[in-house]
Formats: C-alpha cells, sequence, structure tokens
C-alpha cells in the first residue's frame, strides 16, 4: 500500500509536468507531514523552492500547481498559504476506504523496499567474565529495534554479537581461576565469580608486581595455544554465553552469530602484512600505523588532529612495536570476513558516541583498501543518574542490566498487584511491564541525547512510556471481550463522520511512513516511539468523544474498525521496538 506522501508527491511531480514546468534539478519535489494540522495533514513547500530558482512568483506557480494537481480521490481542495506552502487535507470519504483497506492488511500499510539489501547489524557486545551492564542498555535496546524494522521492510539482516572474549583481562582471569576459584560459586552463578575471581587478581598484582609477570605468562600461554589455558578459555567463554543468552531469552532478542573478537585472531597478522605491503600502513616507532593519505582538508581527516593550533598525525595503530594488535585491527578482519562471506552491501554498528574517531578512521581505511560496503556508526550518548551524572551504584560500579531489569519487574509488580487480575497472570504481566518499561524509556529518546534514568517516569501511566501505551491496547482489547460473543464480522466499508475519528484514522495512515523513516531518517527508533505515543493519545480523545459501543449501524462498525486498526497498529509497532504487550492490564 502507497502511503499518502508517496501518492501526494507523485501527484505533485505530475502536476509539474501537466503544467509543462520543469523543476529545476537539484531541487527536491516533496511533501512532508504537515507540522501544525491546523493548517492540513500534509504540506509542501515545492513551488517556494521551485520558484526561487525558476524566479518566478511563488505563490502564483503554487496557484498553478494546484490547478493541475488531481487530488480528489486523496483530499480535499489544496490550500496556499503564505508565500506558497501548499496544505494538504485528507478527506474522510478516502480516509475511510483506507481503514477499511488496513483491516484486512497483514502489514499494516508498511511497503516492503524496492531494493532489500544484506545488512549486518553489529551491537550490544558485551565481554566474556563480566556482566552486562546499564551501559549496554542502548546499544542491545536500539541495535534490536534496528534490526526488526530492517527485516519488517524486506532488507535481508544478520545480526552479529562482537563478544570481547579475548585480550589481557583473561590473563588475570587464568591465573586467577587456577588459584582463587570456588568451584561451588562458579557454579552457581557464574559471570559473577568470575568477575570476583578478577578483581581479587587485579587487586593482587597492584601490591606485587611478580603476580603480574605470572599473569601475562599465563596470557601468553593462552596466546601460544597451551592445552590447558586453552581449555579454561574455553570454558570461561561457554559458562557466559549461557548466562548472557538467558539475559537475551528474557528480554526477547535473538543474534544470529556470536562471532567474537578471538574469531577473527589467525587473520590479524596476514591483514597487517597486506596493509604494509600496499603502503596503507607503514612502521613507525616499530608500531604499524594507518596514517593521512594527505587526500581530505585536515578538519574533515580522521587521520589527523589539532593541536596547539597545528595540524598533526593521529594515527591508526594496527600493530603494537611490541606485536600486539588492537581492536582496530580486529575490526578490519571483522569487515572482511562480513563483506567476503556474509556478502554485506551494509554494515551498522551500534555503538557509543566516545567510539566516533575509532570508526571514521576504521571507515576511512576500509575505503582505501577498496571497501565499497556501506558503513554506519548508529552512535548514542549516556544513561544517566537522577543527580545528572554517569549512572552507578553508590560503590562507584556500573549498574548491572540484569538488576535492573529484576527491578523493573518488582515494581511493576507492586502496580499489577493493585489490579484485579487471577494471581498466576500477574508475574506474567509483572514481567512484561517491567521490560517494556525500560525499553520503551530507552528508545523514546533521541539516540544522542543523554538521558536520566527514572523509574518513576518509566513505570507511569500518563504520559509517554511503556504502561501508557499498554493501557491503550488493553483497552481496546477490553472493547471487544465486552462484546464477547457477540461480536460483529468488521466490514471494510466504513464512513468517517465525525472529527476525532478523522484524526485517528489520518494518523493510523501515516503508520506505513513512519516506520521507513526510522531508518531513512538517521536510524532513530525514537520516531517510531513517538508516532505510538501520538496514536495512543490520538485513540483516547476518540474514545472520550465517540461512543463505540453505545453507537449503531455503520457508526458503529466503522467505530470498531477503527479500535481493531488502531490495535493492530499498536501491537505491530511495540514489537517493532522489541516490547510485548499483553492482552489485559
Amino acid at each position: 500500500m502507497s502511503t499518502c506522501r508517496q501518492l501526494l508527491t507523485q501527484r505533485l511531480l505530475l502536476a509539474f509536468e501537466k503544467a509543462r514546468i520543469t523543476p529545476p534539478e537539484g531541487i527536491p519535489i516533496t511533501v512532508a507531514q504537515a507540522s501544525d494540522t491546523r493548517f492540513g495533514d500534509y504540506q509542501s513547500n515545492a513551488a517556494m523552492v521551485a520558484a526561487k530558482a525558476l524566479k518566478t512568483n511563488p505563490r502564483q506557480l503554487a496557484a498553478t500547481l494546484v490547478e493541475n494537481l488531481d487530488v480528489s480521490d486523496l483530499c480535499d481542495t489544496p490550500e496556499i498559504a503564505g508565500p506558497g506552502f501548499l496544505n494538504f487535507r485528507l478527506s474522510k470519504p478516502a480516509l475511510a476506504k483506507t481503514i477499511g483497506l488496513l483491516l484486512e492488511d497483514d502489514r499494516n500499510g508498511v511497503s516492503e523496499v524496492d531494493q532489500a539489501r544484506r545488512i549486518v547489524i553489529d551491537f550490544s557486545a558485551p565481554n566474556v567474565a563480566k556482566p552486562m551492564h546499564v551501559g549496554h542498555i542502548r546499544s542491545t535496546f536500539i541495535g534490536d529495534s534496528l534490526a526488526r524494522i530492517a527485516r519488517f521492510v524486506g532488507h535481508q539482516v544478520i545480526t552479529d554479537n562482537h563478544v570481547g572474549d579475548w585480550g589481557t583481562q583473561f590473563g588475570m582471569i587464568l591465573h586467577g581461576f587456577k588459584t582463587l576459584l570456588d568451584h561451588d560459586a562458579l557454579a552457581k552463578d557464574p559471570i559473577h565469580e568470575l568477575v570476583r575471581v578478577y578483581r581479587a587478581v587485579n587487586a593482587l598484582t597492584k601490591a606485587d608486581e611478580s603476580i603480574l609477570e605470572t599473569c601475562k605468562l599465563e596470557l601468553v600461554k593462552l596466546q601460544k595455544g597451551d592445552a590447558e589455558n586453552l581449555e579454561i578459555w574455553k570454558r570461561c567463554v561457554k559458562l557466559t554465553l549461557d548466562q548472557l543468552n538467558e539475559v537475551y531469552d528474557r528480554l526477547g532478542i535473538h543474534f544470529d552469530h556470536y562471532l567474537g573478537e578471538s574469531f577473527y585472531n589467525e587473520a590479524l597478522a596476514p591483514l597487517v602484512d597486506d596493509l604494509l605491503e600496499k603502503g596503507i600502513a607503514r612502521i613507525s616507532d616499530g608500531a604499524a600505523c594507518i596514517f593521512s593519505d594527505e587526500t581530505q582538508s585536515p578538519n574533515h581527516d580522521p587521520f589527523k588532529t589539532q593541536r596547539d593550533g597545528e595540524w598533526t598525525d593521529a594515527p591508526c595503530i594496527v600493530r603494537k612495536s611490541d606485536g600486539g594488535f588492537l581492536y582496530a585491527t580486529t575490526d578490519l578482519a571483522t569487515i572482511d570476513f562480513r563483506v567476503r562471506e556474509w556478502k554485506a552491501d551494509e554494515i551498522w554498528y551500534v555503538v557509543g558516541a566516545p567510539q566516533q574517531l575509532h570508526f571514521r578512521q576504521l571507515f576511512a581505511a576500509s575505503t582505501r583498501r577498496g571497501q565499497a560496503t556501506r558503513m554506519e556508526h548508529i552512535a548514542f550518548g549516556s544513561i544517566l543518574g537522577p543527580d545528572g551524572k554517569m549512572f552507578k551504584t553508590r560503590s562507584g560500579e556500573s549498574v548491572g542490566l540484569i538488576e535492573v531489569i529484576d527491578e523493573a519487574v518488582e515494581r511493576a509488580r507492586v502496580i499489577v498487584d493493585e489490579r484485579d487480575l487471577e494471581e498466576s497472570a500477574k508475574d506474567q504481566i509483572a514481567e512484561i511491564i517491567g521490560i517494556a518499561a525500560v525499553k520503551y524509556a530507552e528508545l523514546s529518546q533521541h539516540r544522542m541525547t543523554d538521558y536520566k534514568f527514572s523509574w518513576e517516569k518509566m513505570l507511569s501511566f500518563q504520559g509517554n512510556t511503556a504502561p501508557y501505551l499498554i493501557n491503550a491496547y488493553v483497552r481496546i482489547r477490553g472493547i471487544f471481550r465486552k462484546l464477547g460473543d457477540a461480536a460483529p464480522t468488521l466490514d471494510a466499508e466504513c464512513e468517517i463522520t465525525e472529527e476525532a475519528e478523522r484524526a485517528l484514522a489520518v494518523k493510523l495512515r501515516q503508520f506505513g511512513e513512519v516506520v521507513h523513516d526510522v531508518l531513512e531518517q538517521d536510524f532513530r527508533p525514537s520516531l517510531l516511539a513517538q508516532y505510538l505515543y501520538e496514536l495512543a493519545d490520538t485513540f483516547h480523545g476518540f474514545y472520550e468523544s465517540c461512543p463505540v459501543l453505545r453507537s449503531e449501524g455503520t457508526v458503529r462498525n466503522t467505530r470498531l474498525v477503527l479500535c481493531e486498526v488502531t490495535s493492530k497498529i499498536l501491537k505491530q509497532g511495540l514489537d517493532l521496538l522489541g516490547i510485548k504487550t499483553t492482552e489485559r492490564m
């Protein structure tokens, strides 16, 4: 089903053609949702931007376009506002027809893309032997939502959890595993025990330098393939992934692959040799580095930085002087694999904003190596505590993700206990509401915004929250429960008469636009979250002013269709955000 925005844009282009006016090259002829619905549902400044380039009167051009514009099947006669804005107001008959179509449309008006892409999405990326913490919320939930939306619109999506399963910390974990491990504690809570062991050894190394040397030797043995250390490492990885998968299952998140850093070890040395051979990297103070190729201005060059008013080199190190490799080396090898084995057209990295320079250098190096795959760093800001500072425990440590989820569910259970529900259903509903509240609190934010974590706000049944949206869905399903066996078969033939009906129909019609906008307008799930909030708000306005069950005939059928389509879109939209719904609350 084509969206109103697409149809109006096509008709506007036809109006230019019919009027024998050629839009200047490079001038976008577009229609957008109106910023102020008092003046219409859609608007276009095409006449103004075209008139400027054509050096003609914009209002006169707008009038000419309206004369040649055939949109009678979509909207009322377009209005010209100000210096030449075109305002479109969808007609009630057109909306009535659309609502009937949406009733029978499993995709709720969301079309598939014309050209599907194979997209690898890299997100979450916890570390082995460490618990997921609040810092993983943004990557995990944003990445999952983008993957769901990209799949829904027709792209082939591969999700890869690039787990940190290699590195210097394993020397300490290996030593601790052999000398300090509590096997009973490991069986009960593997990650907690591995963290305890790591912290204990780390403290010992600061007091005794010989222990640090022992840890380094353990790491070297691992890197050389020592059987005992390799077995311990494999066990640590398995125990961590098993526990992580329990968390992901609870959150409803799935990954196609868990290819950690260790997967690429054998590719690192040949990669650096290739970079050196091709002149992309060179040796500097014993290290292999990628420097600027001097093709960009310094202020746009990721391999340049400004110090004391002077531009100087900021190389990307791919092999240290001691022969060790870095994240950049692994990431370049990872790109090679994703392009070669998965034939990726695009790779999206959902990683925090502090890593922007790393990815600018990574993408620039990949381009110089001849990689044509489109790469995106989908950055995000920080989650702050109520005091506006980084969200930490009282002892200064990162707040655990599972602790956040558990507390959200406990707080939701207190709210659910006040409801008239079967006792057997309360735990399940509290789980849905608690997890939904945390996810939505994240996804309703612009991804680059730092935001304060607030239990009171996220669990409120008022305002832009998950409980508010789910409650709207529950209220609609309650209407149909009241009908019971007397529920009629809904008829696609509708008739919209009231303004509240029209407002709800317009909002429902826009779902197909918003879903695509998430990916096309800077990868922002917050656009979908805001739409769902506005939809729920519009529905409540409709519900208060338009009696549903007390109405009759065509009016009753139309209002029931509006309710049904609203519940379908709320459920679908929340699912695209990774949020479950419940029929009762």
